[in-house]
């Protein structure tokens, strides 16, 4: 790639991030068609190394439309990142891509690029279209060694893993030899859609990023909530949860995350097309006694995080929903002094009208007989985490008329 080419390439990184926030709350009040986020996980540090391999990684749009584009992101490395190509495809079967559907993917009209360290690049649209739910396949083509990958640890959907060389052209899944279930440098997809309201951004922690659901069936409850606002008029659903994440202080384990109100700016409100956030995190503040500056947690500090991130998203012209924390009675967070910060918390969340809607998450998945458990019925087992059925529960709680309007 030629010096301009990368030149051109961090222009458009910058654009989309220190300006894309006035973008998004721009583009909720133009015309149809619109660009909206479709998928977009939050990337951290702490992924493993690789060398002249190729990653094909699975895309589940929650909303169809075409001139796709991919967000690559070396935002959390610590080195250049080199890209010796990129290809997109709809998926087929695991690493098979459907017939004809392949195509490559260009950065500035440049087919390779090196990303520095702490970017991202957002690559020119590609030619093809989607439908809501239809999987793609993006292969990313690693030359050369890399340092700790920016990745997303728990992606609860397979990725695949080639033998040495670039596959990312191959149609079949013969040259890709092993399976893992993380993303790695794909931070995004965004799309051109006629029809879709905009983007909601579902952002909290490992309840949000679906931990414990069964890889590659999609049934995380932001997904569920996609389907629920599929229609002739949807609105694209993304899940920027991150397992173990916090509001207030960065978690000692790297790959779970800097703070959601140093996250929030970039991983919900730079979003395309970003229309309203529905917030659900705290319990790992709650469950670590991880207060500011190391000293012990109070319902105050939690308070005053909940509103440096609607500060955030009113800043930035975007809607932003309280969720309740679930009760946790039976997990390993669970006592009495944090259960006391938990219900002080949720009463602030319904009542202070701080929020401009409430998602009460509590209410719909709390056990009527004992009000600090979860339903054995919504419970994965280890009295914290949704079932399935709990996941499909809380998409359940949110009341989509906050969301179209």
């Amino acid at each position: 790639m030629t010096t301009k080419n990368v030149l051109l390439a961090t222009v458009t990184i910058i654009s989309l991030i220190s300006g894309s926030t006035k973008t998004a709350a721009a583009e909720t009040d133009s015309a149809t068609p619109r660009r909206v986020s479709a998928w977009s996980p939050s990337m951290t540090i702490g992924g493993p190394n690789f060398t002249d391999r190729t990653l094909r990684m699975v895309v589940h749009p929650s909303v169809g439309g075409d001139g796709l584009r991919v967000h690559l992101s070396n935002l959390r490395g610590t080195t250049p990142l080199a890209v010796g190509a990129v290809g997109l495809a709809l998926q087929a079967d695991r690493a098979t891509a459907v017939e004809g559907s392949r195509r490559a993917v260009t950065f500035s009209h440049a087919k390779t690029l090196t990303i520095p360290a702490g970017l991202e690049v957002v690559s020119d649209p590609v030619p093809l279209s989607v439908r809501a739910e239809q999987n793609l396949l993006v292969s990313l083509y690693l030359p050369q060694a890399t340092s700790s990958a920016t990745w997303h640890s728990d992606a609860f959907d397979v990725s695949y893993l080639s033998k040495p060389g670039d596959h990312a052209a191959d149609t079949d899944d013969g040259n890709y030899v092993a399976a893992t279930t993380s993303w790695y440098y794909l931070s995004g997809l965004d799309v051109v859609s006629p029809t879709a309201r905009g983007t909601v951004v579902a952002f909290g922690d490992s309840i949000t990023d679906g931990y414990d659901t069964p890889a590659s069936v999609y049934r995380r409850w932001p997904d569920d909530l996609a389907r629920r606002l599929a229609g002739p008029h949807p609105s694209a659903v993304v899940d920027a949860g991150i397992g173990g994440n916090r509001v207030l202080t960065d978690v000692p384990n790297i790959w779970q995350g800097v703070s959601a109100t140093k996250r929030f700016a970039h991983d919900a409100l730079a979003q395309p097309g970003v229309r309203t956030v529905i917030l659900l995190e705290g319990i790992n503040d709650i469950g670590n006694n991880a207060g500011p500056g190391g000293v012990p947690l109070t319902a105050r500090h939690l308070i005053d995080g909940y509103r440096e991130l609607i500060r955030q998203a009113h800043a930035a012209g975007v809607r932003i929903i309280g969720g309740t924390m679930l009760p946790d009675k039976g997990a390993g967070y669970y006592s009495g002094s944090a259960e006391a910060i938990r219900r002080a918390a949720n009463a602030w969340i319904r009542t202070s009208g701080e929020f401009d809607g409430v998602a009460d998450f509590e209410k719909a998945l709390q056990d009527p007989s004992d009000p600090e458990a979860l339903q054995a019925g919504f419970d994965s087992g280890d009295h914290l985490h949704p079932n399935e059925a709990g996941m499909q529960a809380m998409a359940d709680a949110v009341d989509l008329r906050l969301l179209n309007r």
